[in-house]
């Protein structure tokens, strides 16, 4: 036996026969953001079942004519995570309508500052998606995009990689031993980002290497942390 989730236990065989409400809400939650592998793997069901359902919860009429506002939304939600085929199927529209309407979204480029909202969903996000939809998604250039994650340190997920390429991600280069030096002497007072700066790796690297060594921030920095974090949030002006 295993356990669910939602903390719940049940065999490692996979359910088969009548979805609960709650396996279909959680469907309806996760379809187009997570592959229907991973869906399956949640919901302990065959591939083939949560395939069946999806397309029996999605199966609306399809829409046609101008994209409201929500609508560009739930779609820049999907977009580059899943297939466009997928998307229509959620969103009741044909694959390709939803085609001619990132084909318009590609043609949108905004200029200035980013705000704070959008940098924490581009954060959010970066890792599980292209630059290319990212650039779609914010409406930014490719340049920018790549600017901003530079910026952050950010890294695209192994998994991601391997999905997206059919081969494993490139490597960071092994930590040396002064590099370790160097990350346990200043791990507990500087922040993570620019610890990344320094050593010149991701910010999702020095956290994992932390991590694995047994490393703590100090409580001041902490604190420290926690008065930054609550600024950014209720700063209203771009950066």
């Amino acid at each position: 036996m295993r356990r669910t989730t939602w903390g719940a236990e049940r065999s490692t065989t996979p359910r088969r026969g009548r979805w609960s409400q709650s396996e279909i809400a959680r469907l309806r939650e996760l379809y187009g953001l997570r592959d229907e592998r991973a869906i399956a793997r949640e919901l302990n069901r065959p591939v083939a079942s949560v395939r069946r359902m999806a397309e029996q919860i999605f199966a609306v009429p399809t829409r046609t004519g101008p994209w409201t506002a929500k609508e560009i939304i739930e779609l820049k939600k999907y977009l580059g995570g899943t297939s466009n085929d997928v998307i229509g199927r959620i969103l009741g529209r044909s694959e390709d309508e939803v085609g001619a309407q990132i084909a318009e979204l590609r043609r949108i480029q905004q200029t200035g500052r980013w705000t704070q909202e959008e940098i924490a969903e581009f954060k959010r996000l970066y890792g599980t998606r292209t630059d290319e939809d990212l650039s779609v998604i914010f409406g930014r250039t490719i340049e920018s995009v790549k600017r901003l994650g530079a910026r952050y340190c950010l890294a695209k997920d192994k998994a991601f990689v391997r999905k997206l390429t059919g081969s494993s991600a490139t490597r960071m280069p092994r930590w040396s031993a002064a590099e370790i030096e160097q990350l346990k002497e200043i791990y507990p007072t500087v922040a993570n980002l620019d610890i990344a700066a320094r050593l010149n790796r991701s910010v999702k690297s020095v956290v994992s290497k932390a991590h694995n060594l047994g490393l703590k921030k100090e409580a001041d920095r902490l604190r420290e942390m926690g008065r930054e974090n609550v600024s950014m949030r209720y700063k209203k002006n771009p950066v």
